[in-house]
């Protein structure tokens, strides 16, 4: 599959799944549900499961976009595998701080906000690090025109990873702001 076709699919939907854990508890304040109701029967497990495919759907749509050769195939896919699981380890931190922001989104103190934040500003300083930590990386394996592809195609995962979490994750609001509110909040 082509990468702008990928990016065009619902397929591209199932990359976020993994952040699509908090939707439910922001749901929950939009409706005026309890924000203590009870998940799915099974759900982790199931998200576990839509984490792993959208984790080798990611993979198979950068093999298919990188053009390698074997020799280069077996120079690059280790150093992907590596590069990969460092950027999920970032990931689950995100997902972690959004659940945390999900629970109390709509009665922020001013220390929440400030460590909000920081946390954020961190995680993309960390995914960064990573990004310049494996650039010499993949100079040593690759043809800089194959590394900048696949920092390339890296970034627009990312990209639209972050654009689908934008959409899920409302702005913050203060105690009071939120007690005010009679509806939407974007």
């Amino acid at each position: 599959m082509s990468l702008k076709k990928y990016l065009t699919t619902s397929a591209a939907a199932a990359i976020v799944c993994a952040v699509a854990c908090a939707a439910p508890t922001f749901a929950q304040y939009q409706s005026g549900a309890p924000s203590g109701a009870a998940p799915a029967p099974g759900g982790p497990s199931q998200k576990q499961l839509d984490i792993a495919a959208a984790r080798a759907e990611r993979k198979a749509v950068v093999g298919q976009n990188m053009d390698l050769t074997d020799a280069e195939s077996k120079a690059f896919w280790p150093l992907y595998d590596e590069y990969e699981g460092k950027m999920d380890r970032i990931e689950d931190r995100h997902i972690r701080e959004i659940k945390e922001f999900a629970g109390h989104y709509q009665t922020l103190t001013n220390g929440d906000a400030h460590k909000k934040l920081d946390e954020v500003m961190a995680i993309s300083e960390s995914r960064l690090n990573v990004q310049r930590d494996y650039i010499p990386k993949f100079r040593a394996a690759l043809p800089d025109i194959k590394v900048t592809r696949f920092f390339q195609i890296d970034n627009k995962l990312r990209a639209l990873v972050q654009c689908q979490i934008a959409q899920i994750v409302p702005l913050a609001q203060p105690a009071a702001t939120a007690a005010n509110s009679s509806g939407g909040n974007m």
